[in-house]
């Protein structure tokens, strides 16, 4: 997911969706756990992917203060 796709999106959508990834690197957490997880590097991805959502989120919410 890149950063401008994100800067288009609205505060509570950016909100959502940190919460969705947030769900999705906890259930590969678990399934790499398990030893169900087959591609390691998501895990990897998916927190890249929330710290550009927090990051860009975080820009909307100081511009705005």
């Amino acid at each position: 997911m890149k950063a401008s796709e994100l800067r288009d999106l609205a505060p509570v959508e950016l909100e959502a969706k940190g919460r969705e990834l947030r769900d999705q690197l906890w259930n590969a957490r678990i399934k790499k756990a398990t030893g169900q997880l087959e591609n390691t590097a998501l895990l990897g991805s998916l927190r890249r992917d929330i710290a550009r959502v927090e990051t860009v989120l975080r820009e909307k919410v100081g511009a705005n203060q």
